[in-house]
């Protein structure tokens, strides 16, 4: 991906300082760990799948230009990755828009949803009419604490704009398809799989140490840090219930 000039007011901050945390291409409590140094491991086809996520990028095929950038600014205020170098960072839209090209499914579609492919369609031009509704401007000009307003009233369940298509599906439903394709696709990144400490593919090899939760000798320890949210975003905010009690929002309109 290209170098882009690091916007800082997008970094998490730390604690202790109050200053932005640097980028790094390694996030996360795994440092030095890398899931793509255990490769000479596995066999041919495991070999094959995860390399190609890395090194053979799905041109965009289903998305329109507009849309497909549209996307990824969706795409990077849901799962923001300012804190990796921009070598380095997952790409997330090219695998749904592959996804929506092949009409790949998993199986089973809600009676108050269209087909993927349309709901995206739809989606894309409810979030740029509530961008509209909200700030009267289109969303990719707004601001990154604009954004999040946007995407958590879709998030909240709340219809600001857009009515002939939410009468045509269930915000609920879409923000959970947009949510869970985003997450699906970043989690089955090997860079992705480095920060968490997962250990990836262990195919023929297998894993050893099945006990007392101890790591396999090619894994690393956890180094833990603190950070918090950027002064702009909306990932930390907390809300009080009717009942009083501080929640948490997460999908489908739904708390915690």
């Amino acid at each position: 991906m290209p170098e882009t000039e690091t916007d800082e007011t997008l970094l998490p901050i730390d604690p202790n300082s109050k200053r932005p945390l640097a980028q790094t291409r390694q996030p996360g409590y795994y440092p030095g760990y890398s899931t793509l140094s255990q490769r000479r491991f596995w066999d041919d086809a495991t070999r094959k799948v995860v390399e190609d996520r890395v090194f053979k990028i799905p041109e965009i095929r289903f998305f329109t230009a507009i849309e497909a950038k549209l996307m990824e600014a969706v795409a990077d205020r849901i799962i923001p990755q300012d804190d990796r170098s921009p070598e380095v960072r997952i790409p997330i839209v090219p695998y749904i828009d592959e996804r929506l090209h092949k009409g790949e499914i998993n199986g089973y579609r809600y009676d108050n949803m269209p087909p993927d492919r349309e709901a995206y369609k739809l989606g894309l031009k409810a979030i740029d009419d509530t961008a509209y509704a909200m700030h009267n401007k289109p969303f990719l000009d707004l601001d990154q604490r604009q954004k999040d307003e946007v995407l958590k009233s879709i998030h909240d369940g709340t219809k600001v704009a857009a009515h002939e298509i939410w009468n045509l599906m269930s915000i609920d439903r879409f923000w959970h398809l947009l949510v869970q394709d985003c997450i699906t696709v970043y989690y089955a990144h090997p860079y992705a799989w480095d920060e968490v400490g997962f250990g990836g593919p262990a195919y023929p090899r297998a894993y050893t140490r099945l006990e007392n939760g101890l790591p396999e000798p090619w894994e690393k320890d956890e180094h833990r840090y603190e950070w918090e949210a950027p002064p702009d975003s909306l990932s930390d905010v907390y809300e009080v219930s009717g009942a009083g009690v501080e929640t948490t929002h997460y999908g489908q309109g739904g708390t915690h």
